[in-house]
């Protein structure tokens, strides 16, 4: 049976920082490098086929960290913007503590957490799932019912969106979805790519 192993990457600079990032392309701290090759050592010993992985370079970084840690080479890898983090807009860049003082503390939440609330000039969660859900089934499902292991290195909310399709989740349900930095999380899928089961490594 494939599997489909996803891979938030580590901890960004910005992250440390607590700016919205979105779109900006900042790389990974000393402590998101640290996860990016803990990630690795979790996948030593499994054979991965096809990567797919944003055009961010915290992403870029973290996969073929973990790809090297684990001994895994002669990937193909391919890089698409259809799974970049959700475009904060207006807020990238800005220290969350400061855009709660300009916009409060609800507002943000809001355009946090809710599912299709765009911040100004941004992205929703449903905007983002709107991208990544059609990269999905045209380029990567393919691979999968192919037979072919695949890993996916992307961001908190292009794998929320995916995760959401994958589990069946409803608009409330995936609010309190967390994917958590550098640990890479395994689906068991049938040969049509149905879930059999999931689990963090």
């Amino acid at each position: 049976m494939p599997e489909l192993i996803l891979l938030r990457h580590g901890q960004s600079q910005w992250n440390l920082e607590n700016r919205f990032t979105g779109w900006v392309d900042v790389p990974l701290s000393p402590k998101g490098e640290a996860e990016a090759r803990a990630a690795g050592e979790k996948l030593r010993g499994r054979h991965i086929d096809q990567v797919f992985t944003s055009v961010l370079k915290r992403a870029i970084d973290t996969t073929t960290t973990a790809l090297d840690g684990a001994g895994i080479t002669g990937v193909p890898i391919q890089r698409d913007a259809a799974l970049n983090e959700r475009m904060y807009g207006d807020l990238q860049g800005l220290n969350k503590a400061e855009a709660a003082q300009k916009w409060g503390d609800e507002q943000i939440k809001l355009w946090r957490r809710s599912y299709d609330v765009k911040p100004p000039g941004g992205e929703s969660l449903a905007d983002t799932a709107a991208r990544v859900l059609p990269y999905w089934e045209s380029r990567i499902l393919p691979e999968l019912k192919a037979g072919k292991n695949v890993l996916v290195g992307a961001h908190g909310n292009s794998l929320r969106a995916l995760v959401m399709h994958l589990d069946g989740l409803t608009r409330e349900q995936v609010l309190q979805l967390e994917i958590p930095t550098g640990v890479p999380l395994v689906y068991e899928l049938d040969r049509d790519g149905r879930v059999l089961g999931k689990r963090y490594l």
